[in-house]
C-alpha cells in the first residue's frame, strides 16, 4: 500500500491502500521479479506491468502453475472457515453491538493451520499410477491455497442481506415464513448477481485500468505471511504477535460479554445526573449524543464501522468530521428548534410513533392479507419519526448524490478514459498476460446461472406470492435495475473503492409502484440491491484471484461452493435464534443483549417504504416532504469542494475533504450509536496517524495482524460465554450488566406528552 503525497491527491478516495503504506522499500519493484512462492521465474518488461503504480509496486509480476490448488488442506480449511465465519457474523448479528468476523481473521489464523496439516498429514499416494491417483499432502502449504480459502471466507464474512427478510416478518410483524422459501430467497439473491457478474468480467476484471485498490490489501497480506521472516532479537514475528493478541482479546471479552456489560458504553455523565432528561439526552452512548461516553469492548469500535485499524487516517477524518457535524451541530439544532415536533420523540431512537409521541401500534393497520388497511391507518394517525431517524434518510438522498457529483466532477475524466480502454482491445499487462495460460470459465456457465435463478425466483414468487407478496414483474424489474446499475457502479467501486447504495432507489421505486405491500418492498429491495451488491463482490475477488494468479475454473468453484455454504450456514445460525432465544428483538429490558439493531432499522424501512408508502412520509401526501431537499444539498456540496480546490490549488487539503465519506459517515445510525463512533474515531486516530506516524515499521508488521487478532478472540469467547452461559439463562443481575445506565435518554421534553417511566414536563 502506497501513500498519496502531497503533490500526487488527485484521487483523494481512491482506497485505503494509497493512505497507508507498503511502499517501495517493503516491496521493491523491478525488472527482475524473485517469486518466493514458487520456482519458476519470469523477466517482466516494464511496459508490461501494471499502469498503476500502487497494483506494480505490491502484486507479484511471476507464477508457478505447478503449485497445487486443490488440495485436501484447501477443501477442509476453506469449508471450516466458510462455517465458522457464517456461523459468527449471524450469531452476532443480532446483538445490541453486532460484530463483524472479517476474512482477514481467517485469513491469518488457517496459516498456522495450514502448516500443522502439512507437516502431520500422511505424505502417502493413493492409487498410484492411476487416472484417479491423489494424495492428502501435496507438499509445503502455499500461497494458492491460502488465497482460495480466504476466498471461502470472504463468503462466509459478506453478510446475507436477505435474512433480514425472516427476520422481519418472523420477530417483528410476527408472521409466518416457512424455511423452504426463505432458504430459495437466501440463495437466489446470494448466487443471482454471479450471473451478470461473468458477463461483465471482461470489462472489470482482465483490463488493467480496473485495478480493484481494496484488493491490494490482502494481496500484502499474503506476501508477508508467505514471505520467510526471521524472529528480531528481541521481537516476535507475526504469528505470535497474532496468538498473544487473540488470547488477550479471548480472555479480556468475559468482562463485557458477561461480567461488566456497561463497559460497552460507559456513559459518566448519566451517573452524575441520574434524574436529568436532557443531562442522559446528552450523555448517553446508546440513546443519545454520546457526549462523553466510551466503550471499553472491541465489539463496540467495529461494530458497525469495521475495523478502524484498517481505515486510512484521511478517511477516518473524514468520518470524524460528518459524524461531529451531525451529531453535535445539527441534530441538538433541530430537535431544540423543535423542527417537526422534535421534542415529542426521544433525540435519538429509530423507533416509530404516533402524534402523542407513543409507540406506533404496526399490527394495527395491516390486513389479514398482510396489506396496509388505509381506514385502520386514517384512525391511527399519520406516522412520526425522531427527527434524528428522519434526518438519517436525508442524509441517505445526500449521501447518494454526493458520490455521483463527486465522481463526476473528481473522477470523470479518469473514469471516461480507464472505462473506453476496457471495451478495446489493448496491450495486455502481466497479470493478463500470466492469466490467459489458464482455461477461462466459458460465458454460458454464468448465462445458465443467471436465467435458472430468475426461473427460480419467479417461481417461487408467484407460486408463495401469500408469503413474499412480490409479482413476477417486479423480479423482472429489480434484475434490470441491478443489472444495468452493475457496470457504472463496478467501473467507479474498481477505480475509486466508493460502491454506491441502490437500497433508497429501490425501496423509493417500488414504494411508488406498488404501495402497501412490506414483504414485496423488502424482497424488491433484496433482488434489486444486494443482487448488484454481489456482483461487485464477486468480480472483486475475480480480481484478487486475478492478482494472485488463481486458475478462473477453480475461482469460479470456490466461489459458488463457498457462498451456498454461507447462505446455509446463515439462514440455519439465524432460524435456530428466531426459534430458541425468547423474545429476541425485543427491548423492553435494558439487560438483553438481542436487540437485533440492524433488523429493526431493516424492519422501520419496510414499514416506511412499503406498508404505508414514500407518498404517506416523503411525498405530497406526507410529513417530511422537506426532506427530500438533501438530494439538492448533497449534489451540491462536492462542487462547493471541487470549486474551493480550483480557487486555491495550493492547498492540498482541501481535496482531502471527500464529501460522499463525509455526509455517509452517519449513515448507519441508527442502528449504530454515538458511543461506537467516538471508540472507533479514538482508536483509528491512534492506529491511522499516531501509530502510523511515529512507528511506521511496527505498524506494517503487526497493524492487521493485530486487528484480525482481535476479531478472532471476541468471537470465540462470545460464542463461548454463549453455550455456556446464555443456553442457560445464567445472567448476572447487578448495575454493572445495565447496558448503558441513561434510562431518561429516551424520554420525551414536550410539555404535557406523557410516556411510561419518564418524567412529565409541565
Amino acid at each position: 500500500m502506497e501513500e498519496s503525497s502531497a503533490d500526487d491527491i488527485r484521487a483523494p478516495l481512491i482506497s485505503k491502500v494509497n493512505d497507508q503504506n507498503i511502499t517501495a522499500d517493503v516491496f521493491p519493484s523491478s525488472s527482475k521479479s524473485h517469486n518466493k512462492f514458487g520456482n519458476q521465474e519470469q523477466e517482466e518488461d516494464d511496459d508490461e506491468n501494471s499502469p498503476i503504480p500502487q497494483v506494480a509496486l505490491t502484486v507479484q509480476t511471476t507464477d508457478d502453475p505447478s503449485l497445487p490448488v486443490l488440495t485436501f488442506r484447501m477443501w477442509v480449511l476453506g469449508s471450516l472457515s466458510c462455517v465458522l465465519l457464517s456461523f459468527l457474523n449471524q450469531f452476532f448479528w443480532y446483538r445490541t453491538e453486532p460484530l463483524t468476523i472479517t476474512a482477514i481473521s481467517a485469513q491469518i489464523a488457517v496459516v498456522p493451520l495450514g502448516q500443522l496439516m502439512a507437516a502431520k498429514i500422511t505424505e502417502r499416494v493413493f492409487f498410484k499410477g492411476t487416472r484417479w491417483e491423489f494424495t492428502l499432502n501435496p507438499g509445503p502449504f502455499n500461497v494458492k491455497e491460502h488465497v482460495l480459502i480466504t476466498i471461502f471466507a470472504n463468503s462466509g464474512a459478506g453478510t446475507v442481506y436477505a435474512i433480514h427478510i425472516v427476520t422481519a416478518v418472523k420477530a417483528f410483524y410476527k408472521r409466518d415464513i416457512s424455511f423452504f422459501v426463505s432458504l430459495i430467497v437466501v440463495i437466489t439473491t446470494q448466487v443471482l448477481g454471479f450471473g451478470w457478474a461473468g458477463i461483465f468480467r471482461r470489462y472489470l476484471v482482465e483490463p488493467a485500468a480496473m485495478w480493484w485498490p481494496a484488493n491490494l490489501v490482502q494481496v500484502s497480506l499474503f506476501r508477508a505471511l508467505h514471505e520467510k521472516e526471521e524472529r528480531p532479537k528481541g521481537g516476535l514475528t507475526r504469528i505470535q504477535f497474532f496468538l498473544i493478541a487473540f488470547i488477550c482479546s479471548f480472555a479480556y471479552y468475559v468482562f463485557p460479554g458477561y461480567l461488566f456489560k456497561m463497559l460497552t458504553s460507559l456513559s459518566w455523565i448519566c451517573w452524575i445526573f441520574p434524574k436529568s432528561v436532557l443531562a442522559q439526552q446528552l450523555g448517553s452512548g446508546l440513546n443519545g449524543l454520546g457526549i462523553g461516553a466510551i466503550g471499553i469492548d472491541w465489539s463496540t469500535i467495529s461494530s458497525y464501522l469495521g475495523s478502524p485499524l484498517a481505515s486510512p487516517w484521511f478517511a477516518t477524518a473524514n468520518v470524524a468530521a460528518g459524524f461531529f457535524l451531525v451529531m453535535y451541530i445539527v441534530t441538538p439544532l433541530a430537535y431544540w428548534l423543535n423542527l417537526y415536533n422534535a421534542k415529542t420523540f426521544p433525540i435519538f431512537s429509530d423507533d416509530l410513533f404516533t402524534a402523542s409521541g407513543q409507540d406506533y401500534n404496526i399490527t394495527s393497520i395491516i390486513d389479514s392479507k398482510f396489506h396496509l388497511d388505509i381506514a385502520a391507518y386514517d384512525r391511527e394517525g399519520p406516522l412520526y419519526l425522531s427527527t434524528f431517524f428522519a434526518m438519517t434518510y436525508g442524509i441517505g438522498f445526500a449521501a447518494l448524490t454526493a458520490t455521483i457529483v463527486h465522481v463526476f466532477l473528481f473522477h470523470g475524466s479518469e473514469i471516461w478514459e480507464q472505462s473506453k480502454s476496457s471495451f478495446k482491445e489493448k496491450k495486455m499487462d502481466i497479470h493478463t498476460k500470466l492469466m490467459s495460460k489458464y482455461k477461462q470459465v466459458p460465458e454460458w456457465w454464468f448465462w445458465c446461472i443467471l436465467v435458472a435463478n430468475i426461473a427460480l425466483t419467479i417461481f417461487v414468487c408467484e407460486y408463495y406470492n401469500e408469503q413474499l407478496q412480490l409479482p413476477w414483474w417486479g423480479v423482472i424489474l429489480a434484475c434490470v435495475i441491478a443489472i444495468f446499475f452493475t457496470l457504472p457502479i463496478g467501473i467507479i467501486t474498481a477505480i475509486t473503492n466508493q460502491t454506491p447504495g441502490l437500497n433508497i432507489i429501490t425501496e423509493y421505486i417500488i414504494g411508488y409502484i406498488y404501495p402497501g405491500y412490506p414483504v414485496a418492498n423488502m424482497c424488491f429491495k433484496v433482488y434489486g440491491y444486494i443482487s448488484m451488491s454481489q456482483a461487485i463482490t464477486f468480480l472483486q475477488d475475480f480480481k484478487l484471484g486475478h492478482y494472485m494468479k488463481i486458475p478462473p475454473r477453480t475461482m469460479f468453484m470456490a466461489q459458488i461452493v463457498g457462498t451456498l455454504i454461507a447462505a446455509f450456514v446463515y439462514l440455519g445460525t439465524a432460524w435456530w435464534l428466531l426459534e430458541t432465544i425468547p423474545d429476541i428483538c425485543e427491548t423492553t429490558s435494558s439487560q438483553s443483549v438481542w436487540t437485533c439493531p440492524g433488523d429493526r432499522v431493516f424492519y422501520d424501512a419496510s414499514v416506511i417504504w412499503g406498508l404505508i408508502g414514500p407518498r404517506r412520509i416523503f411525498g405530497d401526501l406526507g410529513t417530511y416532504a422537506m426532506v427530500n431537499w438533501f438530494f439538492l444539498g448533497g449534489a451540491i456540496a462536492p462542487l462547493l469542494v471541487w470549486l474551493a480546490a480550483k480557487a486555491f490549488p495550493n492547498q492540498h487539503w482541501i481535496k482531502l475533504i471527500n464529501m460522499p465519506v463525509l455526509i455517509g459517515a452517519t449513515g448507519n445510525m441508527p442502528p449504530a450509536t454515538a458511543v461506537n463512533f467516538t471508540t472507533w474515531i479514538i482508536v483509528g486516530f491512534l492506529s491511522g496517524y499516531v501509530w502510523y506516524r511515529y512507528r511506521q515499521q511496527s505498524w506494517q508488521r503487526f497493524n492487521y495482524v493485530l486487528s484480525g487478532a482481535l476479531d478472532a478472540g471476541l468471537a470465540f469467547m462470545g460464542v463461548l460465554l454463549y453455550m455456556c452461559l446464555g443456553l442457560e439463562d445464567i445472567n448476572l443481575n447487578w448495575w454493572g450488566n445495565d447496558l448503558d445506565g441513561c434510562p431518561y435518554a429516551t424520554c420525551p421534553t414536550a410539555k404535557g406528552i406523557v410516556v411510561q417511566g419518564c418524567p412529565v414536563v409541565y
